[in-house]
């Protein structure tokens, strides 16, 4: 049985060649129905993220070509253009490369949550199409499994390592349950989203998005229970922030010392916490001069978030040595199937000289033989029918030299020699 995996991603190919093999959802049903069509696939799954695209097959035979002609083909690529930017695993480095991928240690950002969930829904896709069977789906439990071994085991996903979950773990540091918070978040694009989603994730009370587009604002808003405004509604609102986080590409500062500090009387100095991730920046650095204010740059979060990733790294040479032991796992079961066959053909073998010896029993005493007699006929014959082939065929490996054929029928059958005792 072959276990291969081919995939591109963020480390391969830029973001224009990534964009050209994703699978979008709806696509996912018909592109399994096509691959597991293949003569040569036997089962198969699609993971299609922003950062990669992974096929994970099993087949009788060497698959990987005409996996990769049918991804090209699917997309309408060349061969020539999209082979330069594809890796591919085979065996126990497809396990490995498989858990590692769910560990988060092949991510962007290393040890990122997201790409465990993605695969989940992967394998549900899958499951869905009927496009698994015993491979690919007992390495998909297995994969789960040691992710969770691992984030359990280790502190690969303990310390946060993007700017807007290191201002959010700060802001919790600061005021510990966020149920009973306002946060103001200046700007609209990916990092205040990601930070919105984190306060959201953390029960935040109060959600206000200011943006120089107020639609764009009350359109990520509206996603966390929150309301949207523009850039000149914010010293209307600045009063009520405990949290402000601000990311926009002004080249002037959105909020200074003198509006700050009238926002400062109105909360009657109840302190305030403001990360300004901006460069160049969004807040007046003489802010940080007032008192009740707790005021980060993107420099002082950029020294959190190192000491983060020396965390995870040294974490991650944990989850390594977990992931290397799993492989080891994971192949001796592929192996274990090997016997299968031969374990079926011998219980049949079986089974057939006991029901054949059986039915002469049930015959004799119809026939009104002695029950006694009838009993030992049939334990005889069922013993001399399974020992003859495997003594004949014993005799003639010894005559041959092939001597090694002793020991394995002795653990085979668990044998001791009779000077053994």
């Amino acid at each position: 049985m072959y276990l291969t995996i081919l995939g591109i991603n963020h480390r391969t190919a830029p973001v224009e060649v990534r964009g050209q093999v994703a699978f979008p959802p709806d696509q996912l049903p018909r592109a399994l129905g096509e691959i597991t069509g293949l003569d040569t696939v036997r089962e198969a799954a699609i993971l299609s993220t922003c950062n990669r695209t992974e096929l994970y097959c099993s087949s009788q035979s060497d698959t990987l070509e005409a996996v990769t002609d049918w991804l090209c083909a699917y997309h309408g690529l060349g061969k020539d253009t999209l082979q330069p930017h594809l890796y591919s695993f085979e065996g126990a480095a497809a396990v490995r490369h498989m858990l590692r991928v769910a560990a988060g240690l092949d991510s962007m950002i290393l040890g990122e949550p997201q790409i465990l969930g993605q695969m989940k829904h992967c394998f549900q896709e899958a499951c869905r199409a009927g496009a698994l069977d015993t491979l690919v789906s007992r390495l998909f439990q297995h994969t789960f499994s040691v992710a969770k071994q691992i984030r359990t085991d280790t502190a690969i996903g303990a310390s946060p390592v993007s700017v807007a979950f290191a201002a959010v773990s700060l802001a919790r540091q600061i005021f510990g349950r966020l149920d009973e918070q306002t946060t103001l978040l200046i700007g609209a694009g990916e990092t205040i989203e990601l930070a919105a989603r984190h306060l959201n994730e953390h029960g935040i009370g109060k959600m206000i998005i200011a943006n120089r587009t107020p639609e764009r604002a009350q359109q990520l808003a509206v996603q966390f229970n929150g309301y949207g405004v523009s850039l000149d509604q914010i010293p209307a609102h600045l009063a009520e922030a405990d949290i402000i986080i601000s990311s926009t590409g002004s080249p002037d500062f959105i909020l200074d010392k003198d509006m700050v500090r009238a926002a400062l009387r109105g909360r009657k100095h109840r302190p305030v916490f403001m990360v300004d991730i901006a460069v160049p920046g969004d807040i007046d650095p003489k802010v940080a001069g007032l008192d009740d204010v707790y005021h980060y740059t993107v420099d002082d979060l950029q020294q959190v978030i190192e000491e983060n990733l020396q965390s995870r790294r040294e974490a991650a040479e944990q989850a390594e040595d977990i992931i290397e032991i799993q492989t080891g796992h994971f192949m001796a079961w592929i192996k274990s199937l090997d016997a299968v066959p031969a374990i079926r053909a011998y219980r049949d073998h079986a089974s057939a000289i006991g029901d054949a010896e059986l039915e002469k029993a049930r015959q004799l005493l119809a026939g009104g033989e002695d029950p006694h007699q009838v009993m030992e006929s049939l334990a005889r014959n069922i013993i001399n029918k399974l020992a003859h082939d495997p003594c004949v065929n014993l005799r003639a490996a010894v005559d041959q030299g092939k001597t090694s054929l002793l020991e394995t029928v002795r653990t085979l059958f668990s044998l001791k020699d009779r000077n053994q005792g």
